[in-house]
């Protein structure tokens, strides 16, 4: 009788914390976004209706995307694919050079938070590269592989380094000393030391740094399909600004801010497995 009387006091306990914390989390995860996305709406809606012989309005936009939106994986000939076949494309490209990217730049990261030597020859190399437009690469890297898929992969690739390289020293750097002297007292082999101490001390540090890179990845592709052209969101957005379709740029525009939205939460998920923590939103 007891138990029964404490398992009703927690049930009541927690139907009373409940509406009190409900009405809080529908504001703050329904309410609120709602309202920042109606006011982009309406700016966009007053802008269309000042420049209306060019932009179209929200419900305008609506309609003429109807096609693309309903049947986002046709086929009606060579070039003319679904812009959910676009999409994939460049996605394609981004995880292609992303994983490339990640497979040196982790390995590197860790030579250079562990070794003063390599931190002092290959520091300079990484401060004079890492400011360089990523579209500079491009011309390098049409001249060297002489076709756009490759080409665009490589921007990707080299777009991918830099953050995971300097996240990923920063994180062996940062591992406390006191667990490498312990580890040194034990004897432990230098590749056990990594493997045990240095590689989980430094996975969120390193998880930052990917997240980092796949959004700028995401954000360079756009730009490196519009000049390469071929098959991809970002060709598709200058094609149909060629054509002043400014509906079909706004749909473009909204799926790539959503897949944007949607790698660095999948990274984010990546992360919790990985580290069993919470991960936070990279900036």
């Amino acid at each position: 009788m007891f138990q029964l009387n404490i398992a009703a006091i927690i049930a009541v306990a927690g139907q009373a914390a409940w509406k009190k914390t409900k009405p809080v989390l529908v504001k703050e995860t329904v309410i609120l976004p709602a309202i920042g996305f109606l006011a982009i709406i309406l700016l966009w809606w007053v802008i269309a209706l000042v420049n209306h012989e060019l932009m179209p309005t929200p419900p305008e936009a609506l309609v003429a995307n109807l096609d693309y939106i309903l049947n986002p994986f046709y086929q009606r000939g060579p070039g003319n694919l679904g812009i959910g076949w676009l999409l994939i494309a460049s996605l394609r490209r981004v995880l292609l050079g992303f994983l490339l990217g990640a497979v040196v730049a982790i390995p590197l990261g860790f030579l250079i938070g562990m070794s003063k030597s390599a931190m002092l020859a290959l520091n300079p190399v990484i401060q004079i590269f890492k400011p360089v437009s990523p579209l500079a690469w491009l011309p390098i890297a049409l001249a060297i592989f002489n076709l756009a898929d490759p080409s665009a992969i490589f921007v990707i690739f080299i777009t991918s380094l830099w953050p995971t390289i300097i996240n990923t020293a920063l994180g062996v750097s940062s591992v406390p000393k006191d667990y490498i002297d312990v580890a040194r007292v034990l004897e432990m082999p230098r590749w056990r030391r990594i493997t045990k101490i240095i590689w989980p001390a430094s996975l969120p540090y390193i998880f930052t740094g990917l997240r980092i890179s796949l959004g700028i990845a995401w954000l360079v592709i756009v730009a490196v399909e519009m000049l390469t052209g071929g098959i991809g969101i970002g060709f598709f957005v200058w094609d149909e600004w060629s054509r002043l379709n400014l509906s079909s740029v706004f749909l473009a525009v909204l799926v790539i801010g959503l897949t944007g939205l949607l790698l660095d939460f999948a990274v984010g998920k990546i992360q919790e497995l990985v580290t069993r923590r919470p991960g936070t939103t990279a900036s």
